[in-house]
């Protein structure tokens, strides 16, 4: 079978190329059929060399799939089935993370498409448990964001479940890249006035939002909104983004980190406790933040064929990752 496959860690070190289609499911897992792969910043930063990977691993973590081959032990229903799975290969199942529910922090944490082979090829692996139906109502393309939006929900939920955006409040999310489309989605779907920040590269996504009824801000453009926004949602990982959300907060308001920066920043840091501002995070998803997305795609509160630009084959992987790091489409997807 083809494979997008990251040859080693410097950048640019990738290729088609072929790879044994698996014929076997180890006990406990299933062989997917890969029916939609989505393109995630992740994967662009694999490509350039920034996030480390196993050599020759198949890249790519955002996917729906079609259960094909049972391994021992796994419950035949499953057979035919469409499915989206969480990411993780394998955590160390006993640490403080595991154990309470917060395996995405698990140190020992192996995932598909950075340790073992990904969603970039026409099957893969993966345990059972991992896996969770897709909604009749969602396609291929749709189901295959599932782990972003789970990964949002890890993000905008507190572990209780209770969510940090509320009716009413006015929100700012920063990015209106795929998660930041996500993100203010479900900020709206929890009752909060969303207002959704680009830079001026991003007019392709930010005409986007307002057809999906948001306000939008150009960075930039006219006199930006200071201490005015109940809570902040960071999802540029660039660092004029995250102190533009410092900046829109009133006090007492709430930042949630998603957006990766990549390194150091300055930061107006005694400005958290001028404003008594709740800084938060979220890094990947958990099983508890994955029973919480599903519904919410079901529910058909968030619209998420919306975010598709384009499928594509395989063999198109340079141009899509070229045209994706441009800015000018939201989700590519593969259809391996």
């Amino acid at each position: 079978m083809k494979a997008i496959v990251k040859l080693s860690n410097e950048a640019g070190d990738v290729a088609l190329i072929d790879k044994p289609e698996p014929v076997r499911a180890n006990p406990g897992h299933v062989i997917l059929e890969v029916l939609a792969a989505g393109v995630c910043g992740t994967d662009l930063s694999i490509a350039k060399g920034l996030y480390k990977t196993f050599p020759n691993v198949t890249i790519g973590h955002e996917l729906t799939g079609r259960v094909g081959i049972l391994g021992e032990g796994v419950d035949a229903t499953w057979l035919g089935k469409r499915v989206v799975p969480e990411t993780f290969f394998g955590t160390c199942g006993t640490c403080v993370f595991c154990r309470s529910g917060r395996e995405n922090l698990c140190y020992d944490r192996k995932s598909i498409g950075t340790h073992v082979d990904g969603a970039f090829a026409g099957w893969l692996e993966i345990p059972a448990k991992n896996l969770h139906e897709v909604p009749e109502t969602l396609s291929n393309e749709a189901g295959s964001m599932g782990e972003p939006v789970a990964c949002v929900v890890n993000s905008l939920f507190e572990i209780d479940g209770h969510p940090r955006i509320g009716p009413g409040d006015k929100v700012l999310v920063v990015g209106p890249g795929p998660i930041g489309l996500i993100a203010a989605q479900v900020a709206r779907a929890c009752g909060g006035e969303v207002t959704l920040q680009g830079a001026p590269g991003d007019a392709v996504r930010l005409a986007l939002a307002g057809k999906l009824g948001f306000a939008v801000l150009t960075a930039g453009a006219g006199e930006f909104p200071v201490d005015c926004f109940d809570a902040a949602v960071e999802c540029s990982g660039n660092r004029h983004g995250v102190a533009d959300a410092f900046r829109s907060l009133r006090k007492g308001g709430r930042l949630m980190q998603m957006g990766l920066v990549g390194g150091e920043i300055p930061l107006a840091y005694d400005t958290i406790c001028i404003k008594e501002l709740t800084v938060t995070s979220g890094f990947a998803a958990n099983h508890r933040s994955w029973l919480r997305a599903i519904p919410l795609m079901a529910s058909g509160r968030i619209d998420l064929e919306s975010l598709v630009t384009a499928t594509s084959p395989l063999d198109t992987w340079h141009e899509i990752l070229v045209e994706q790091r441009s800015r000018d489409g939201v989700k590519h997807i593969f259809k391996p």
